[in-house]
């Protein structure tokens, strides 16, 4: 198979190897320690022009940045026990909504400071979303699950359209359309194909789902958590042994354990 340049790139780092959480805890406990160092600096700059207008100010100061700091670290360990112990820990739902909205932009920032590349981040990020969404582990019905996979897992020189419909695949087993159309049809699971973020999220939208297993890149799984919440995403990372958008692959075994979770049934 003649692959054009642009397509050839390092394909031991392409395949996708699991994604781990502990960089994700690494940065969040490095954010930490940061935040408490800053915390103390803007205490200590103004500590002797505070004592001129009155003594007690510094003390004052240092009670309210302490109750600050241990607010956060209380936050940042609960978070870390949640993800390590894979249960639901007080409001999960809410530490979620956290780790999406402020936790993950502020971690990227201090990943680019020390050296750790964005796609690292994004990875660690998606499994520890998983983390999140298997300890909330909200059961539906198959209606209200949607599975979302990109258009590259379809075979290249598939001429079939199956953007529209999904069940225009012919079942050729050239790619792995045809294992998530049986999965789709055994479990009566709403299945599509998008080929970006615009109709991944257009679909999200119009289906008004209850939980999503999505598959995709790093950029664009990551991208769709966060447009997705408050709605739980599984994220599955997609294989790329050709490179990005081209011949994908998928571990169909990760998407069965997302069914068999969210639908609270076994899945063969």
């Amino acid at each position: 198979m003649n692959i054009s340049a642009d397509m050839s790139i390092d394909r031991k780092d392409d395949m996708v190897t699991p994604p781990k959480k502990g960089l994700f805890i690494a940065l969040l406990l490095l954010a930490c320690i940061v935040l408490t160092g800053l915390a103390f600096i803007l205490w200590w700059i103004p500590y002797i022009g505070l004592t001129n207008i009155h003594q007690d100010l510094p003390f004052i100061l240092a009670v309210v940045f302490g109750c600050i700091v241990l607010f956060g670290l209380g936050g940042a360990l609960t978070l870390v026990f949640t993800i390590v112990r894979g249960k639901n820990l007080f409001f999960n739902r809410k530490i979620r909504g956290v780790v999406i909205r402020i936790l993950f932009p502020l971690l990227v920032v201090v990943g680019r400071f020390i050296g750790v590349s964005t796609k690292e981040i994004r990875r660690s990020f998606v499994a520890v979303n998983n983390r999140l969404v298997l300890a909330e582990a909200k059961k539906v019905s198959p209606e209200k699950l949607l599975l979302l996979v990109p258009h590259c897992l379809q075979n290249h020189e598939c001429t079939l359209r199956i953007t529209g419909d999904v069940n225009n695949c012919k079942g050729c087993g050239k790619c792995k359309i045809k294992d998530l159309v049986e999965l789709a049809h055994k479990y009566n699971i709403p299945t599509f194909v998008a080929t970006g973020g615009t109709l991944a999220r257009k679909i999200v939208s119009e289906r008004k789902s209850e939980v999503i297993i999505g598959v995709a890149c790093e950029q664009d799984l990551t991208s769709g958590i966060q447009h997705s919440y408050p709605i739980p995403v599984f994220g599955i990372l997609n294989q790329r042994p050709f490179g990005p958008c081209y011949d994908t692959d998928i571990d169909i075994n990760l998407v069965k354990k997302g069914i068999s979770t969210f639908l609270d049934c076994k899945v063969d």
